[in-house]
């Protein structure tokens, strides 16, 4: 049995826009359910941008955040909101704040609009929840989530390494190690 699920909601924005699904997860159908119940909560959040990153890990009804919001009351709201689904016993709050910073605001929005103005990622940027999420810490650039292929991977970084930025980290997956990362669990 399936005793834990563990997935960053960028990944799943990704794996939900690709349609895949995973033979590891189906076994478990009730940690599945779960998880698509706590996934639909933080995606259909109004207030969750590409400038957020939500990891979740779901272990016997204990669902534990981590990652980073743009603002406080995000991170409250979330809580909030997933601590309401059901089979939900215990919501474990990691979540931290990114910094106030106009450098971090005005690097993040400059690097969302050549990324998503591209015309190689235009259908990226059309979709309702984009699966390009970029986190800015301290002029430190962190890409997150799921696309396509490797090429894609490569060109986003490309794109972001052009900003001045103390680091660049690029963490994004294609759908493939995604979807192979999911099936270990």
């Amino acid at each position: 049995m399936l005793k834990k699920l563990a997935a960053s909601a960028a990944l799943v924005i990704g794996l939900g826009a690709f349609g895949l699904t995973t033979p590891a997860a189906a076994a478990d159908t009730e940690n599945l359910q779960l998880f698509r119940d706590v996934q639909k909560q933080v995606l259909r959040y109004s207030h969750f941008t590409i400038f957020d990153s939500v990891n979740t890990q779901i272990n016997d009804g204990v669902v534990t955040l981590s990652g980073w919001v743009t603002m406080p009351y995000k991170s409250n709201d979330i809580e909030r909101r997933i601590s309401r689904v059901d089979g939900v016993t215990r919501v474990v709050n990691n979540l931290k704040e990114l910094p106030v910073s106009q450098f971090d605001d005005e690097l993040r929005i400059r690097i969302a609009r050549a990324i998503y103005g591209s015309p190689h990622f235009r259908g990226y940027g059309s979709m309702v929840n984009p699966p390009i999420h970029i986190i800015v810490a301290h002029g430190r650039v962190t890409l997150e989530g799921v696309v396509n292929n490797n090429v894609d991977r490569m060109i986003a970084r490309s794109i972001a390494s052009s900003f001045l930025s103390f680091d660049l980290k690029n963490d994004l997956k294609t759908t493939q190690e995604a979807k192979d990362e999911l099936e270990k669990l």
